[in-house]
Formats: C-alpha cells, structure tokens, sequence
C-alpha cells in the first residue's frame, strides 16, 4: 500500500524514459520521476520518497522534502490566492491548496498560517485547512500531567498563547510564565502543567517541580561564564531586567542561584554572582 500525503519506503521495480516505477509489499506501484531519482538508483533499491498528487491528479513520488506531511500541522506561507482558494508553499512543485471553505478568515498571499494538511473525503486530494479546533482531540487525550510534549505555537489570546500539543490536542500557555519572544508558528518543546476537568490544558515552557532546577541553574551558570565570570543579578534586582537577561521568571532565578550556591558552584557578592 501506497499512502499519498506521507513518506514510503518503497522498492524500485524497473527504470523507464520517464522514470522509475517504484512499488509497495500490496502490489502497488508509482512514478518517480528522472528529476528526482537519486544517482546510483538500481533495481531492487529501497528508497524513501514523498508520495501526492500532480498537477493532473497523478499519483506520483518525489524525493523532495515536503513542509508539512498529511494529518499534521505546519506554518506555511500563501503564494497564490485565486477564485479556487489560497495557494500554500509546502516545498513540492505542485502548491496545497486551502479552499475558501476551510479559511477561518480571507487568506492573503504573502502571510503565512498554521494550517492542517488532510485528505478530502470528496477529491482524494491533499488539501489544507486553518480551522484548526475541527482537528484537534481534547475529549480522548494521549498525554499527562508532566509529560514532555511538542508544541506549535497558533495564537495569542488576552490569557496566552494557544498551541497544539503533539499534533494532537490544543493547550494554552499563559503570558506571565513565557520568558522569551514566540511568535505564530514557533516550535518548542513544552510540559503539561495542568489537565483541568473540562480537559482544558495548560502548558510550560520550562520542566516542573525539582526537575526545573537543574536546567535552570546549568542556564544561569553558562550566562556566568560567557560574561566572564561575573552577573551583575541577585535577589533585588528588577524581575525585568532578570527576564531580558536570562528569558526566566525571578523566582526561577532564585532558585538556580540557590542550586548553584549549594554546589559551591558560585558565590553571592552585594552587586551580584561570580563564579568560583
């Protein structure tokens, strides 16, 4: 079986004018056109292609990287907008179309959105949509309470940023717990703080409980060191001035700075930490 919108490991079978005709274990065979087909292709190569459909709805495989695969998310940048829909770039010649129907709001070309790529049920097309809520799950969820997770970063609200979590699920990471710049489409790791009763998920950017102070103190002492040895930061400085510098809250800060000091890694002088 061949799955359009994804990566096959699929067999090379016989090399033609055109191309190579590559098939699957189910019987299946596909196009891989002469420009793609690496130096050196032989008969009974394994090779890992891009499986879609071209311009005449053909199915066919490319050796080029695609930007987003079919059932996940990817930011993606409008080139064409026309009287069909929006036009995405994804890094193939042919370009994902977003119909009318599934932009939340008139695309323009030249800005990118989070979009989802999926399979319509009607063409057997790839196609992608920026109604994000109709593919996200948060009635049967796959994660926990301290998991680490993927995040994309989609919107900003008066609370937070809203991201999808593993592709999967929407979570909400609030504005007074980020300590660096994120912008739509950013990607990061993350950890679930909390799953409310109402399934509603709240998100950390930075590890919970114990496990923060080790990576927060290795944070502040690499900062230590590439300033010479010296920060001029302590327990009165101006939380601000903390988060510009080390893109942490003031009370993560303390606490490093207590792991730190307990390691004798440090000491704490009145205008600041030097390192020992």
């Amino acid at each position: 079986m061949i799955e359009l919108g994804n990566y096959n490991e699929l067999e090379v079978l016989r090399d033609t004018s055109v191309g190579l005709f590559l098939g699957s274990e189910g019987g299946a065979e596909i196009l891989l056109p002469n420009k793609y087909v690496p130096e050196k292709a032989e008969i009974g190569d394994m090779i890992r292609v891009f499986c879609y459909l071209d311009h005449e709805e053909r199915p066919i495989a490319t050796t080029l990287t695609p930007t987003v695969l079919r059932n996940r998310f990817g930011f993606l940048k409008v080139v064409e907008v026309n009287k069909i829909g929006a036009f995405l770039d994804w890094g193939l010649e042919k370009h994902l179309l977003v119909p009318f129907s599934e932009q939340r709001d008139k695309m323009k070309e030249g800005q990118w959105y989070v979009v989802h790529c999926y399979m319509d049920d009607i063409s057997f097309r790839l196609v992608a949509s920026n109604k994000l809520n109709k593919f996200l799950d948060n009635e049967n969820l796959t994660i926990s309470e301290r998991d680490e997770v993927d995040l994309l970063f989609t919107r900003l609200t008066d609370l937070g940023w809203e991201v999808i979590i593993n592709d999967t699920h929407k979570g909400l990471v609030y504005s007074n717990e980020i300590f660096k710049d994120v912008s739509v489409g950013d990607r990061t790791k993350g950890y679930v703080k909390k799953i409310r009763p109402d399934h509603k998920i709240d998100v950390s950017l930075q590890p919970l409980g114990e496990s923060v102070l080790e990576p927060t103190a290795e944070a502040i002492y690499k900062k230590l060191v590439d300033n010479g040895g010296f920060l001029a930061l302590h327990d009165k400085s101006d939380p601000l001035e903390i988060k510009r510098e080390l893109q942490m809250s003031k009370k993560t800060f303390k606490k490093g700075v207590g792991t730190l000091y307990k390691a004798r890694k440090i000491d704490i002088v009145e205008n600041g930490i030097k390192a020992i």
